[in-house]
């Protein structure tokens, strides 16, 4: 025993040491990871505060460059060349007070007439060296400003707002700003004809200047252009682009690095409090090395405990699960029969009344090893509770020994049991099942022997019964369905989709079609819906068929004028994360654009409030596609959920239109969920319209869509193609 305590000690003392290794280099990665993220979102957030840096000073230009050019008096002192009131309002003006670099205006025929560098004015030649980079702005607004005043008298208002920008390399190999924009009159008094128009060229160089100014306001460290520059090292670096794409310069910067530098500033303390918890667990260990002999001594009973009966000793309902699928396991792999029994004391109420508990008890221990002395040392004797037991006889041959064993557990309980020197008469009752089928389950097997034992004490208890057959018919009719269902889905046969009309409420016009699956059995003939699409949730093959459904419907959608078409979703299909990119492959696949699709899914989706399903709907409705929220009515999905999931339409659910104008209750109620759809901006269908009267009452009610057998019943696609092109003619003769 000492020898055992010292392994595990020692065990517990490297799991413990490994524990603290692992968990400190997980903590350092994680610190690691940590700190990056943290210190790229600080230089994320700064990068952005440049790019809107930047854009708030060339955004300034337009607007410094509009306190002149947008004035009467602009125009006409342009169109009279008065030199000294242009320099002293226009051109030095705006280059002197907001600090323009260059200002150049051009006359109608895109000659210079004013020059100005840096507040004065420059020599007469001194636009040609730029002219190359600012041309194709200016001819790009002058046809931009032709083309907007076409057959105008007056161009004032048709180009009012126009303007052409662009990051550029002056002639002199300086990186600059340029806007160009037209002078304009203030008012009706001054009219210019298209073609006539003055331009007014702004250029703000990019220099040194300007990464000051951004790293001023908005708090970036070390703010610099360069023409040539990359990130590296200490420093970082977001390229300056043109309207094409093209990399002028770069403004570089030092990163703040908040996490690294908390790191730095930490980690003295922190190697503290790694060695004080180094010391900490040391004396935990020795702690643990003084209690693990007491661990060690109560392990084999809190391991008998968890899986054996506390009253009896003989396994509890959690070994006997696990010995019952052991014995499976073993059927499956050596082809050998296994039996279950099922046994329930007779009279075992009656002695725990008159005799009291403690005699119960006792019947229960003495039950328990009559039932241990008759198996083999294979074999499985459990209680499952109460006075209920069972044996998992691991190989049982033919079926005549398993039958022998339940009929010997009869007799032996057919003998009164001594309990205080009272004799108690019982009895006992026993249902039995043998199986070689190697696909059964545990489960199954479980139902089968407690349906034999039913049967036993149906039969008048005191005997045994035996489960009749492997199966029973259910159990077989199910598996074939299932497995036909199969063989429809890998094949594609028999399985076809009809389209059921949805018509707007105050025309005869169909706005879409709800897409609704068939089978037809090669036996059975046609199949329930409701069996095969349940039979398809329970085993598995809700996504594939719901996939085929969603291919056919999106196919046939997409080759006819039908405006969209609604498939129902199983809330199975939501559990998968990527379900909505599958929902965007198919659209591809098929080309149906998304806003022709809408799908429809169960109030029952909702009450699970999963982020998952919050999450795929908003993919879907952000790619176009519709949400309907089918048999709206009959579910308990409040308000809220309406409004977190996200939802488009709300259909009615047919029970309600079945009601009315024969129930006034349900008409108020039909009401308010029209009203509650208006309110929330949702389209409101109503399903299962069967009679003019419903449909009155809908209309007046004001519901926008109708669904029905009265308006038409579900079709095959060649039939609603038809019902299609007879509903275009009869509206084109209408027209």
């Amino acid at each position: 025993m000492s020898r055992t305590n010292a392994s595990l000690s020692k065990q517990i003392t490297y799991l413990s040491l490994a524990f603290g290794i692992v968990l400190t280099i997980g903590l350092g990665c994680f610190g690691w990871w940590a700190a990056s993220r943290i210190d790229d979102r600080s230089t994320q957030r700064e990068t952005r505060a440049i790019s809107r840096g930047l854009k708030e000073i060339v955004d300034r230009v337009s607007v410094d460059q509009e306190t002149s050019t947008v004035w009467d008096e602009s125009v006409i002192n342009l169109r009279i060349n008065n030199e000294a009131w242009l320099a002293e309002n226009l051109a030095e003006w705006i280059s002197e007070y907001f600090g323009h670099d260059r200002v150049y205006i051009l006359d109608p025929a895109n000659r210079p007439i004013r020059s100005v560098h840096d507040g004065a004015l420059a020599e007469p030649g001194a636009y040609e060296e730029d002219k190359p980079v600012v041309d194709p702005l200016v001819e790009a607004l002058r046809a931009d400003m032709a083309s907007a005043s076409a057959g105008l008298a007056d161009s004032t208002s048709a180009i009012t707002g126009l303007g052409k920008q662009d990051f550029v390399t002056l002639g002199d190999g300086v990186t600059a700003f340029v806007s160009v924009r037209p002078v304009l009159p203030s008012s009706d008094a001054v009219p210019q004809a298209p073609g006539t128009e003055f331009l007014f060229i702004s250029v703000l160089e990019v220099d040194q200047s300007i990464a000051d100014q951004i790293g001023m306001v908005h708090d970036v460290s070390g703010m610099r252009f360069e023409e040539d520059a990359e990130a590296g090292g200490e420093r970082m670096a977001s390229p300056l682009l043109n309207a094409k794409g093209r990399i002028l310069g770069f403004f570089t910067w030092t990163p703040n690095r908040p996490a690294s530098q908390l790191i730095r500033e930490t980690a003295f303390p922190v190697a503290l409090g790694v060695i004080f918890v180094a010391l900490a667990v040391a004396l935990l260990l020795r702690r643990l090395a003084r209690t693990s002999k007491i661990l060690e001594e109560t392990k084999a009973e809190a391991s008998f405990l968890a899986f054996h009966d506390p009253l009896t000793g003989i396994p509890n309902r959690a070994l006997f699960e696990d010995r019952l699928d052991q014995a499976l396991a073993n059927m499956r792999r050596t082809g050998t029969k296994i039996a279950l029994h099922f046994i329930d004391l007779d009279r075992f109420k009656h002695v725990n009344d008159t005799l009291g508990h403690p005699a119960g008890d006792e019947l229960i221990r003495q039950a328990a090893k009559r039932l241990s002395a008759m198996v083999d040392e294979v074999d499985t004797v459990a209680r499952l509770g109460g006075d209920e037991f069972a044996i998992v006889q691991f190989d049982a041959g033919e079926e005549a020994r398993a039958m022998e064993l339940s009929q010997k557990v009869v007799d032996a309980f057919a003998t009164p049991f001594d309990i205080a020197g009272s004799q108690a008469n019982i009895g006992a009752s026993v249902g039995l099942i043998v199986t070689s089928d190697t696909q059964v389950r545990a489960e199954e097997l479980m139902r089968q022997a407690d349906i034999a034992l039913y049967g036993a004490k149906d039969s008048g208890r005191g005997r045994y019964q035996m489960f009749v057959g492997e199966l029973d018919e259910a159990v077989r009719e199910r598996r074939a369905l299932e497995a036909d269902l199969r063989a429809a889905l890998a094949e594609e046969k028999g399985l076809s989709l009809v389209y059921q009309p949805i018509y707007q409420i105050h025309s005869t016009g169909i706005v879409g079609a709800e897409a609704l699956v068939r089978w037809d059995h090669p036996v059975h003939g046609r199949v329930s819906p409701v069996a095969f699409i349940g039979l398809a949730e329970e085993r598995g093959m809700i996504e594939q068929l719901g996939l085929w459904i969603l291919r056919k419907a999106c196919t046939f959608a997409a080759a006819s004028t039908l405006p969209w078409v609604a498939v129902n979703v199983s809330p199975l299909q939501f559990r998968d994360e990527h379900f909505a990119q599958k929902v965007f492959s198919v659209l591809e696949l098929t080309g149906l654009a998304p806003k022709r699709l809408e799908i429809e899914i169960t109030e029952g989706l909702l009450l699970q409030n999963s982020p998952q399903i919050q999450s795929t709907l908003r993919l879907l409705r952000a790619r176009g596609i519709r949400i309907a929220l089918d048999d709206f009515g009959t579910g308990y999905s409040s308000i809220s959920y309406l409004r977190n999931h996200g939802i488009d339409k709300l259909k009615i659910d047919q029970s309600f239109t079945a009601q009315l104008g024969v129930d006034g209750e349900i008409g108020s109620i039909v009401q308010s969920i029209v009203d509650l759809g208006r309110a929330m901006r949702m389209i409101v269908t109503a399903e299962g319209v069967e009679t003019p009267a419903q449909r009155k009452i809908l209309e007046a009610i004001g519901c926008h869509q109708l669904q029905g057998y009265m308006l038409a019943k579900p079709q095959p696609p060649e039939e609603l193609l038809a019902l299609l092109q007879s509903h275009r003619q009869t509206m084109a003769a209408a027209g």
